[in-house]
């Protein structure tokens, strides 16, 4: 069984590849989708990614995640600093939400170090590009509690030679 999420983004991320890639690098939207859906599956989550630069449709689809208690992983764009409409709508949510950034906000523009967001949100994974996304995923899966697959078992580690003995220590 899979659990649905979605991946929403806010404006001008459907312009990724092209928009600044000295900040979000070279990977699309679609990129990111197929990342985003790739590691939902080995999650267990049949993760939708939407993209729009209309603030109404994205708290159209907020609210859709509350009402079917969808958990989301938030792409806010530009919407994060000041959107106190996205804020309220976020802050109705019945499920798991992660903020998530391509870049660092804290450590760019002043204006990009105040986040609406995040004062309602689980957590934000910020400045690892798309590995926010899945480090986003993983914590979705985490909190909505999909059990995952066991870790792959770990190579004994190699011998150590035994410790020294210790001298008895005086009594004071």
């Amino acid at each position: 069984m899979t659990r649905q999420v979605l991946v929403l983004n806010g404006p001008n991320l459907g312009r990724l590849g092209i928009r600044e890639p000295d900040v979000y690098g070279t990977a699309t939207l679609a990129d990111l989708a197929d990342t985003c859906r790739a590691a939902g599956h080995g999650l267990g989550l049949d993760v939708a990614v939407r993209q729009t630069d209309d603030e109404a449709e994205l708290i159209r689809w907020v609210h859709e995640a509350a009402d079917t208690r969808t958990p989301v992983v938030l792409n806010p764009g530009a919407f994060t600093h000041y959107s106190y409409a996205l804020r309220d709508a976020l802050a109705m949510r019945t499920a798991p939400l992660i903020e998530v950034h391509l870049s660092n906000p804290a450590a760019r523009e002043a204006f990009r170090h105040t986040t609406v967001v995040a004062g309602v949100a689980d957590g934000t994974v910020a400045g690892f590009g798309l590995l926010s996304y899945q480090l986003a995923l993983q914590a979705v899966a985490a909190l909505a509690g999909i059990p995952q697959a066991p870790a792959a078992p770990q190579a004994p580690a190699a011998p150590q030679a035994p410790a020294a003995p210790q001298a008895p220590e005086r009594a004071r």
